[in-house]
Order: C-alpha cells, then structure tokens, then sequence
C-alpha cells in the first residue's frame, strides 16, 4: 500500500489510461433527463482494450481498474490519500429506486466494501448518487433533490439537506464541491441553478447563481488559489467560473466554427492549479494549464463520467458510466525528450511557471 505523498506500489506514476470500445454502430442514447443511460456489460467487445496513446503514459495493466460497480458516477479520495469512495447510481439517473450505493476502495484499487452506503440499507435512502465532497470526516453525496452526509467510516447518516427549485423545474442535484472557508456548492443541473450551503449555520441554502448561461451546470470544483467556483457545461460544453457573489464567467465555450466540448461531466485541479475536464460523450479528459493551454491526456474512453484528483499521490480518479468501471491512473507525464540522467522541471509535469515579475523602472536587471 502507498503512504502519504506517495504512489501507490501497483499505481506507477506514468502510464496510460485504460480505453473500453463501444459496438460498431452505436450511438449512445438519451434518458429525458439528456444524460446516457448505461448499456449491459455484454454489449462491448471487451470492458478494457487497447489505451489511447497518451505521450509519457505507460502501459494499461499497470493502472488500478476497479470492476464490479453499476453505473459509477463519481469518484473521489480522501484528502489523508488512504481511501477512496464511488458513487453508483445503479440504474436511471432520476429514478427513486433506492437502489443507488457507495463503494470504499483502498490505495491499491481494491474493493474493501462494495456497499460501503447502500440505499434500502439500514434505513438508509439513497436513489442515485452522483458528485461527492469529503470534508474532515463528513462525505456528502448529491442524491436527486437531496444533499446527504455520511460518516466516513461508518457509513451512518449525518444530515439530509432538501432543495426546493427557483423555478417550477425539478431538482437534479448533480455535484457538490468544498470550499476552504467550509461552505459547500451544489449544482442542479434541471434548473440551471447552484446553491451555497452554510453547515455551520444550521446547512442554511441559500442561491449562488440561477442563469441559463449555466447550461445544465455539473461537475463543480473550487479553485485552489482564488476560492472561485468552476462549473463546466452538460448542455452546451461552456467551462465557467463564479465568484462568491454569484458572477459568472465564461471561461472556455464553444465557438461557432469549432466544437472543442460536447457533454462536460467532471472537473478539479491538481497539485499545481492545473485543471482537468472529462467530456464524457467524447470521451476525453483535458488538461487546462495556468496560461489556458488545452492538452488531451486521454482519449477514446467510454463515458469518463465526475473525475476527480487525489493531490497527496497525483493521481487521477476516473469513473467509467457505461462498463460499470473505474480507474485510479498516474497524473505526472515527463517529456520523452529528457533522457533518463537529465534534471527534470516541473514544466514537464504540466506546470506552467508565472510570468517573472516586472522591474520597476529605472532599475538595472
């Protein structure tokens, strides 16, 4: 097992990230609610095939593949690196079945409890899991029209925190994020809309932002230097960031002659502020560097649905809708350029430096 900081001993810090391939033909299809339903296990060739030829990535059967989920939604560690969590939505996305559940994995990728939190379970109700949060030892899951929190360890039921819409829509709650001050963010993806949630106020809600230029806001994460909210897009593939007053700003957005996005799902930043978006109908995650540069670091996976980054051991945390899959895979990608005894920057790894600072004027550099 890895320690703190480090990589796990079977998760080496660079390869490629694993690839399912859809049958000939298909189109994935829609729920009403506009997001894929998952499709059986036999429909696909095989559930792990050749991986997308990422430079600097090593080989697939070196990343941790977890198996055995239903329709994983999100994925996300504890911030101590030790343990890691899964939300299964297990079914339709909007659907009350109670059938949804958490799963708890260990650093190597193994399953300790497949349903750690089970819906039906210890009276507990849990329909359809989606974007989760961990603060200290609280774990919130959105579930449909409700924010819920678990114990981390227990699995006990903390608090359930209901959503009323802004407009006569319905609540589909979609993600949760933390911010440092310890308010939570929770998008609703049917009503364009995100609340802020005080839980040292009672979790008073209260509305960040109702605006359609959200377009179906999902995945949710908290800027690591200036606390901001960045959304990304279902709808529309938009990247946006919100201030804590509720000023919306588009970051990244489609333009009329070219279609970077399609149906953004996950979004969060690494160690070094560099973010990560999944489109889970491309099937490709990006990374957006400090100075805005877009890099695909994997393509030609099937439905990469709310990633998430575990900063302690750099890795990426990628839950796969439709084979019922996930997979913990290094971040770190040194250029191929370097040979073995050249020293390194951190320029490799994605970071981009900030510009040197201006000399005053009528100072010699």
């Amino acid at each position: 097992m890895g320690t703190q900081g480090q990589f796990p001993s079977t998760i080496p810090p660079h390869r490629r990230f694993l690839t399912v391939k859809l049958p000939l033909g298909y189109d994935a299809p829609k729920t009403n609610s506009g997001k894929h339903p998952p499709l059986p296990l036999s429909s696909y060739q095989s559930p792990f095939l050749l991986a997308a030829l990422i430079v600097g990535l090593s080989l697939p059967s070196e990343a941790a593949q977890i198996t055995g989920l239903e329709t994983p939604n999100s994925f996300i560690g504890d911030p101590a690196g030790k343990e890691y969590f899964i939300s299964n939505v297990n079914g339709e996305p909007e659907a009350r079945d109670n059938n949804g559940f958490i799963t708890k994995v260990n650093t190597e990728g193994k399953i300790i409890n497949l349903k750690f939190i089970q819906g039906g379970a210890s009276e507990i109700s849990l329909h359809a899991p989606k974007g989760m949060a961990l603060v200290g030892a609280i774990l919130y899951v959105a579930d449909l029209d409700q924010l819920k929190g678990f114990d981390k360890t227990t699995g006990k039921l903390l608090t359930t925190v209901s959503f009323s819409p802004p407009s006569r829509s319905q609540v589909s709650l979609t993600d949760v994020a933390a911010s440092q001050t310890g308010l939570l963010y929770v998008s609703d993806q049917s009503s364009n809309s995100i609340y802020r949630v005080n839980p040292s106020d009672h979790y008073r809600v209260d509305l960040l932002i109702h605006d359609e230029r959200l377009a179906g806001p999902a995945g949710l994460a908290v800027h690591p230097t200036t606390d901001h909210l960045i959304a990304v897009s279902w709808d529309k593939g938009k990247i946006l960031e919100i201030t804590p007053d509720g000023q919306l700003t588009e970051l990244e957005a489609n333009g009329f002659f070219t279609s970077r996005f399609q149906n953004l799902s996950g979004v969060d930043f690494d160690q070094w502020g560099n973010m990560y978006v999944s489109d889970l109908t491309k099937g490709k995650i990006w990374r957006m560097t400090r100075d805005h540069r877009f890099q695909v670091i994997a393509e030609y996976l099937l439905a990469p649905a709310d990633i998430g980054i575990d900063r302690t051991n750099n890795l990426i945390l990628v839950p796969y809708y439709h084979v019922h899959a996930a997979e913990m895979n290094g971040l770190e990608t040194p250029s191929s350029a370097k040979s073995k005894g050249e020293k390194r920057t951190l320029a490799d790894y994605g970071f981009i430096p900030p510009p040197p600072k201006s000399t005053p004027e009528g100072l010699k550099k």
